[in-house]
């Protein structure tokens, strides 16, 4: 019997309602979970189509049931006591070995304006408490722009092992994260944290790398990576960014009008899933969510 007759009402034998809807029955669905990084985000950088539009991806990417954590690097332009950015002791404290050599990696934390999310900082002293983001006052790239984008990309993939959180997606906005889809499938690869995710990178056609050289290769190749594993991100000479964190990607997006050729093209060459831009903004977010969903299918 399925009901228990106590004080004239009808209650469900807890045991019986556990074997009667099981999994078979009515299959238990979880949220997926998205892990989203960010180069920029409104309001905590300046606006831009990239911290406009990965401010409200996360915001739809919510209502449709999708399980989100933000993270980004902490510039020194983010206003710590404005946003009301704290320290998250149990995440900071370890040591990011870039070249050689030891940085501190902090995690701080912020909720986001307006959304039930929070948004978790990367920082460390030298490489992010200048006041500017990638160039200085003369517009000239910052020299260590290469070890910053090492520290972080590490950082990122140290971060998230100490959650313990398993994501299904990893959204990629902006070049200072196009080192993270190499070190999921290389770098990770047996870590059981990543294995499962499916990598979206998002193109918005930075110039980050224009100025890096062959030392970017060298110190990029952290773990038992071998220099060999970065020849993805040569081009013409040069250092590709977008390029190689495309190869290693399971689908990518234009993040603007001028990145749409790229994608087109790598999403052809690739046979890969791709969205084209579209220049309103909510539209685009939605259509970001739509490609979730399509991902996770495949």
């Amino acid at each position: 019997m399925f009901f228990i007759l106590i004080n004239r009402k009808i209650v469900l034998s807890l045991r019986t309602f556990l074997k009667y809807f099981d999994n078979q029955h009515f299959p238990i669905m979880s949220k997926k979970k998205v892990l989203f990084v960010t180069q920029e985000l409104n309001p905590y950088t300046e606006i831009s189509m990239l911290s406009d539009l990965a401010r409200r991806i996360p915001h739809f990417a919510a209502e449709e049931g999708f399980e989100l954590r933000v993270l980004m690097p902490k510039f020194g332009i983010i206003n710590e006591r404005r946003h009301r950015l704290h320290e998250v002791v149990r995440l900071s404290g370890m040591n990011i070995i870039v070249d050689d050599e030891d940085y501190p990696l902090i995690i701080k934390v912020a909720s986001l304006p307006g959304a039930r999310l929070q948004v978790y900082f990367l920082d460390n002293e030298e490489f992010f408490k200048r006041k500017a983001v990638f160039v200085d006052d003369e517009k000239v790239d910052f020299i260590d722009n290469q070890e910053r984008l090492v520290f972080f990309c590490k950082g990122i993939m140290e971060t998230v092992k100490k959650f313990g959180w398993s994501p299904d997606i990893v959204h990629l906005h902006g070049q200072i994260t196009s080192l993270i889809p190499l070190y999921m499938k290389k770098a990770y690869k047996n870590d059981p944290v990543f294995q499962d995710a499916k990598i979206i990178y998002s193109v918005y056609n930075n110039e980050l790398g224009h100025s890096f050289d062959s030392k970017f290769l060298n110190i990029a190749a952290i773990n038992d990576l071998e220099v060999e594993d970065l020849d993805v991100y040569k081009d013409d000479g040069g250092i590709n960014l977008d390029l190689g964190a495309i190869k290693f990607a399971d689908g990518i997006i234009s993040g603007n009008e001028s990145s749409n050729e790229i994608v087109t093209k790598y999403g052809l060459d690739l046979e890969m899933p791709i969205v084209t831009y579209d220049d309103d903004i909510d539209a685009s977010a939605k259509a970001t969510v739509e490609f979730y969903k399509t991902i996770l299918e495949e």
